[in-house]
Formats: C-alpha cells, structure tokens, sequence
C-alpha cells in the first residue's frame, strides 16, 4: 500500500466459478465475492479530467471477473494472487489489495464468511 497514493476500490463483485479441493466445488462451482482496492495517483487524470491518465473501473470488475471464472484451482489464495496480478496490470496501478471471499465454505460449523486477503504492489 502507498500510504501517499489515492485509491479505487470494487467491493462485493460476486462471480461464479469452480474453484476448491472437493469434487463437488469443482463440478458445481460456488458463488465468490471479491474486494479489491488499487493505489495510484489520480491527480493528473482529476486536473485534466482524463479516463486514460487513472483507472477504469469497470475495465477492472471485468478483468477481475474474467481472472476468477478462468483455470480452476484448489485454494483461494491462488485466486487472490491471479486477481492481484491482473490489477496490477493496470499501468497507473502502484500496489492493490484483494480480498476472495468463499461465504459457501464446506466447513461443518455455521459461519458467515471465509476470505482471504493479500497485497501486492508493482516492481
């Protein structure tokens, strides 16, 4: 995180996909919730008032949708690695911060959400 930097953030973005250790998560796929939050510096893209010079945040909730629904894999963690990867991407972007919720966990309690969070910042 850039404590200097203005940030953009998508929270709640629900997409299906079938990711998860257990056959039936695999074959049936879950709902998952994303967070994500991207530091930049939007000063010139405000001054100018340029689409191009920040980023587009429905560009992004694709990009991230399209990362979570694509090549399943077991652990969510691996999720929230691809999404910060794919946030990254994004040139304006300095660091990002992403949360994948799995609110449909296997887990023989009652709960109401499992997540994971990272954060990632550019080279």
């Amino acid at each position: 995180m850039h404590s200097d930097a203005d940030s953009i953030s998508i929270t709640g973005l629900r997409v299906q996909a079938n990711h998860g250790v257990l056959e039936h998560e695999r074959r049936d796929g879950q709902e998952f919730v994303i967070d994500v939050t991207v530091w930049l510096d939007s000063a010139r893209a405000a001054s100018a008032d340029d689409l191009n010079s920040t980023v587009h945040y429905g560009e992004l909730a694709v990009a991230v949708a399209d990362a979570v629904r694509r090549d399943r894999v077991d652990l969510i963690e691996t999720v929230a690695d691809r999404i910060a990867g794919v946030a990254l991407g994004f040139s304006a972007v300095l660091s990002t911060r992403v949360t994948v919720h799995k609110p449909n966990a296997p887990i023989p309690e009652r709960f109401d959400d499992v997540s994971v969070t990272i954060t990632r910042s550019s080279a």
